[in-house]
């Protein structure tokens, strides 16, 4: 992928990233609202959604499925478990196997929640008509996929 030298060109990308990370940032924390309207937060969330629509995951998984660091999901199951949503299985031979599951308790909750999120998500991008939401879903994927990788990232 070239590198971007025309300054035209990097005023025109800066002010679509700027109005990009608005967007998703005031959708975003509207529905960060919603979910701790329910004791959730978007990484429980998303552990959650992940482990119901997907089964049980190796937490190193997990943590690639819902975009956030090994660390991090460690600490968010830590939570969900301590909360008697999700449960782990250490494997026998190698201890740092580990599965996640969904207790009942916890298919429960995301069995509730799910609907009313995809709703405020639905709601949220009202604004949008449905060839518009398809056309910003191909050039959000066309963003992720043209990028080059930056060493250490």
């Amino acid at each position: 992928m070239p590198r971007v030298d025309n300054s035209r060109d990097q005023r025109l990308a800066m002010s679509a990233w700027v109005k990009l990370a608005r967007a998703a940032s005031a959708v975003g924390a509207c529905l960060a609202r919603r979910l701790a309207d329910h004791d959730l937060s978007e990484s429980q969330f998303g552990v959650l959604d992940a482990l119901h629509h997907l089964g049980p995951l190796h937490q190193c998984d997990l943590a690639r499925k819902i975009l956030r660091t090994n660390g991090n999901v460690t600490l968010v199951v830590d939570n969900l478990e301590r909360r008697g949503l999700v449960q782990r299985q250490r494997g026998g031979a190698d201890r740092r196997f580990v599965l996640v599951s969904l207790t009942a308790a916890g298919e429960e909750l995301i069995r509730k929640v799910f609907p009313l999120h995809a709703d405020a998500v639905a709601t949220e991008m009202a604004a949008l008509s449905g060839e518009e939401h398809r056309q910003l879903s191909r050039l959000c994927r066309r963003l992720v996929a043209g990028r080059v990788p930056v060493e250490g990232h």
